[in-house]
């Protein structure tokens, strides 16, 4: 973090606890969910969990800035009450592992819609493997745990990466952003078209 600037530790901390209160806020729907569906239910938005590792990463564009922001922001959800406890640090960081693992493949030079895609998928890879060992995955049915780790995958792609992308693209436009990497590259890209 020796080439980090401090605004960007201050936006990447802020964005973590901004999105450890979201995961806080989707356990319950993640129970709901689980209700109608079973343990996949879970799977359905896992991708939410994965989210702030692709906007922190996006906007800042520096090693680290994945496992960072997911971490602190398994912190923050642990220092609100989260049920799972301090174990929850630790989930985090293997989530903010696979995402940071995309960026990394590139050189941290590349964040294009599927390197973000990627990351998400990343994250649902490595939180999927931790969990299959830990939440007892291995009592369930083979084909129903392909489906889950499938399931995780496509939200990963898609909630963690595609809205990711999009949420971010959205604060760029507004120029909140103006002073990062994303947001040099929208003004250098609006200036061009």
């Amino acid at each position: 973090m020796s080439n980090w600037r401090f605004k960007e530790i201050v936006v990447m901390a802020a964005l973590a606890v901004v999105f450890g209160v979201v995961y806080l806020a989707f356990f319950p729907v993640g129970n709901i969910l689980v209700g109608f569906f079973g343990p996949i239910g879970y799977d359905l938005i896992f991708g939410i969990w994965f989210i702030v590792s692709i906007i922190a990463a996006y906007i800042i564009r520096k090693p680290g800035a994945a496992f960072l922001s997911e971490t602190i922001a398994a912190m923050v959800e642990v220092l609100l009450g989260s049920v799972v406890g301090p174990m929850l640090i630790i989930v985090g960081m293997i989530q903010g592992i696979g995402a940071e693992a995309a960026f990394a493949a590139t050189r941290w030079k590349n964040y294009s819609l599927w390197v973000l895609m990627g990351a998400g998928v990343g994250a649902a890879i490595t939180s999927f493997v931790y969990g299959y060992f830990i939440s007892g995955f291995a009592a369930l049915d083979s084909g129903y745990v392909l489906a889950m780790f499938i399931v995780r995958m496509v939200s990963g792609a898609l909630i963690a990466g595609l809205l990711g992308k999009a949420l971010s693209d959205g604060l760029a436009r507004t120029g909140v952003l103006s002073n990062f990497a994303l947001g040099k590259e929208y003004r250098k890209m609006k200036r061009s078209a």
